[in-house]
């Protein structure tokens, strides 16, 4: 009996799924051909559907907002993005239709909300959550922005040294966070974030610095995980010991209202993905009520961060088979059009699995379809919308002068129908050989 490819896809995955189905044997992403991509775009092509960031951001927004109406819960929720996930202006824009509030890194990141105001996707009363360990120039560009009427920006301190070049710079009263340098997984090679002030610290650092300083407020705790938000006693016990604190100095900093629930929601990085959001939301929700009326103490405003979850599930890469080859008698290997250095680099950087068929950790090989010399076979990796650029260094030299793919932008118009267009070519030669100052 033959076995098509395609019967070992569903007999191994739920399928079709949420995004992908098959028509006539070719694979559609979000109703989206993609043979219709690579005919007209070629290969090795990148690509981002916008709509995705939307569909995700609006998810999100539900969840913890139809989690504290069940609660009864006091605060709002805040949704923020973290800019350094993606920085291109188109994924800013998406984002920002939907009336997000920003979550910055470093200095450029200021740079980059002053232009976003030049076009007029933000205005002054623009959230600006401001995270990240503060060189001068950062703390300088901070207080710029401040100065120049953005009212709702919050320094997150990550060192108390911080607040001095605050004071120096800004003009006039501002708000402060402080962020909570959380114990790491007892797996992992450091035993405390290098970010942030730790536990025992923060009461000490607000009733000598803060407290009795009238051109400051404490208005956010931030608490941040590195690998996210899991249902795993790990999680549960750091956001509880945050909320604890969060409590303690509630009860002697009125103006203390806020707290940001750092690291993201996953994304799918398996056809066999399965994780419960919504019960996440909720479970956050009423750990925060429970511990907050316990303490009887106000609950805070929620803030979230999520970056990989807002953009990551947006982009997808497309390669063509060129060869296989033989390598021993059980190993073929088979030749992409680009390489995975330049292109997936989380895939070496961090070990990150995308969404190609069968990327369980265990598992070295890929099951592929027959290769035939005669039909060029085409392989597509999915939920790769976030830090590729970044970890990749986007227009500058790639690995073994391999150059970056054309990315192409996909769309809906108002009547739902796709709509396509190239927004970088394949970087070229004399553009690399440029940068290395051949010319």
């Amino acid at each position: 009996m033959k076995v098509k490819y395609q019967d070992l896809i569903e007999q191994s995955f739920d399928f079709p799924t949420e995004e992908f189905e098959v028509e006539e044997g070719e694979l559609l992403y979000y109703d989206i051909p993609l043979m219709d991509l690579v005919k007209q775009y070629g290969t090795p092509l990148k690509f981002t559907y916008l709509p995705k960031i939307t569909e995700n951001i609006q998810k999100a927004r539900v969840w913890f907002n139809v989690a504290i109406t069940k609660a009864d819960y006091q605060g709002k929720y805040v949704q923020c993005y973290c800019t350094k996930s993606s920085h291109f202006q188109f994924v800013m824009e998406e984002v920002l239709k939907n009336n997000v509030q920003l979550e910055t890194s470093s200095s450029f990141d200021i740079d980059l909300i002053r232009a976003l105001k030049e076009q007029n996707l933000v205005d002054e009363s623009l959230h600006v959550v401001c995270n990240g360990f503060k060189i001068p120039a950062y703390i300088e560009n901070i207080a710029r922005l401040m100065n120049e009427g953005f009212k709702n920006v919050i320094p997150i301190l990550d060192n108390p040294n911080e607040l001095k070049g605050l004071l120096e710079n800004v003009e006039g009263d501002f708000n402060v966070g402080i962020r909570i340098a959380a114990e790491e997984e007892p797996k992992f090679e450091f035993y405390t974030s290098r970010l942030g002030i730790g536990y025992k610290n923060i009461m000490q650092f607000y009733q000598e610095a803060i407290e009795n300083n009238p051109r400051v407020k404490l208005k956010m705790l931030h608490f941040f995980i590195n690998t996210g938000i899991k249902d795993t006693a790990y999680y549960w016990n750091e956001l509880n010991k945050c909320i604890n604190v969060y409590c303690e100095l509630k009860k002697i900093c009125p103006d203390l209202d806020s707290l940001d629930i750092g690291g993201g929601f996953p994304i799918k990085n398996s056809l066999n993905f399965d994780y419960d959001y919504e019960y996440m939301a909720e479970e956050i929700v009423n750990q925060i009520k429970m511990i907050c009326t316990a303490a009887k103490v106000p609950e805070p405003d929620i803030y979230t961060e999520f970056g990989s979850f807002t953009v990551g599930e947006s982009g997808g890469a497309i390669y063509s088979v060129v060869d296989q080859k033989q390598q021993n008698d059980r190993e073929k290997w088979n030749m992409i059009d680009s390489s995975f250095i330049t292109t997936l680099p989380d895939s070496w950087a961090i070990n990150k699995r995308f969404v190609y068929y069968n990327s369980e950790q265990h598992v070295n090989a890929i099951y592929l379809p027959e290769f035939d010399p005669n039909e060029t076979l085409y392989i597509g990796f999915f939920n790769t919308g976030a830090y590729q650029e970044a970890i990749g260094g986007f227009g500058g030299i790639q690995h073994c002068l391999i150059p970056a793919p054309k990315h192409v932008l996909i769309n809906r118009d108002e009547d739902g129908k796709i709509t396509t267009r190239l927004y970088s070519k394949e970087q070229s030669y004399k553009s690399m050989l440029k940068t290395l100052g051949y010319y």
